[in-house]
């Protein structure tokens, strides 16, 4: 039996469900969800092998209109998506009238490779609503093939999936087939402390955060962890603490049960607060962090 590889990149507007579909189709928790939009930050890259076929799927930034360094960097994400796609992915909600950016829309609109529009959270909707929805992508991206799914139900998830695998070119795998993610084990560190600030923080906080995980030290029965909580100003630092530390103690409670289920062993998780003035505007700290290759 012929054996397909190929890349499929899930772009949409911010809290979609992108990240929800990425996590259903590998079966493992890679990318963040919170209720918040702009949760996802980097191309986060999600393997599933079976004997005759890998399916690399790409979770992307949520399209938005730039409004400083990191927000761009994000957007340059996305826009590799649409350069190695073997198929795309375009997630949209009920009642959503297209993307942020008509420049993506227009790429999605003439992409010479297969897209698949996938309206999601069809589980809020009645029959008439979504015959209507289905009419006006039809007319909108009349090149897509569209699916009606719910990621959070599981519902036309393996049906779509299938399709990929018959859309996708044969070719040998391009990763080991045991490999899940691209990602680095620290990655997955701070994404999962950054989940729970997202969760319990409000307005601005959230999004002037960055964690960065300076030690890691995997031992027999425990990992041992340090963390840095990055905020831009002394306002800041001193709510993700909070009274008495309370604040920090809860987010570094709850990292650690996930942590803890995330790699299947005890963790011993130590957090820090630090203000690193402006990063979201410093090219130099935001190819630090992994964000962008600008000079």
């Amino acid at each position: 039996m012929a054996h397909k590889a190929g890349f499929v990149n899930i772009i949409g507007n911010p809290n979609v469900g992108k990240s929800t579909l990425m996590n259903a189709f590998v079966g493992e928790r890679l990318s963040i969800i919170t209720s918040k939009a702009q949760t996802t930050r980097h191309r986060i890259l999600g393997i599933v092998n079976g004997e005759d076929f890998q399916v690399i799927l790409s979770d992307t930034p949520g399209i938005i209109k730039p409004a400083y360094e990191l927000q761009a960097s994000m957007m340059d994400f996305v826009k590799s998506a649409f350069e190695d796609a073997d198929v795309l992915i375009y997630i949209v909600e009920i009642g959503e009238q297209g993307l942020k950016d008509e420049a993506f829309f227009n790429k999605i609109a003439h992409s010479e490779v297969p897209v698949l529009l996938l309206l999601n959270k069809i589980d809020k909707s009645n029959q008439e609503q979504l015959e209507e929805q289905v009419a006006y992508w039809t007319e909108k991206v009349p090149t897509a093939e569209i699916h009606p799914i719910s990621a959070l139900e599981g519902f036309n998830v393996s049906e779509v999936f299938n399709r990929i695998i018959e859309l996708l070119p044969e070719s040998p795998a391009f990763y080991p087939k045991d490999t899940l993610t691209d990602k680095p084990e620290r990655f997955f560190v701070n994404e999962i402390i950054r989940e729970k600030i997202l969760m319990h923080y409000k307005k601005e906080i959230p999004y002037s955060v960055e964690i960065e995980t300076s030690e890691f030290f995997e031992e027999e029965e425990i990992i041992r962890m340090r963390s840095v909580i990055m905020v831009e100003r002394e306002t800041q630092k001193g709510i993700i603490i909070g009274h008495k530390g309370s604040a920090l103690k809860r987010v570094g409670v709850e990292a650690r049960k996930d942590l803890e289920k995330f790699f299947g062993k005890q963790v011993h998780l130590e957090l820090y607060v630090k203000v690193n003035k402006n990063w979201r505007s410093d090219s130099k700290q935001l190819r630090r962090f992994g964000y962008t290759d600008k000079k």
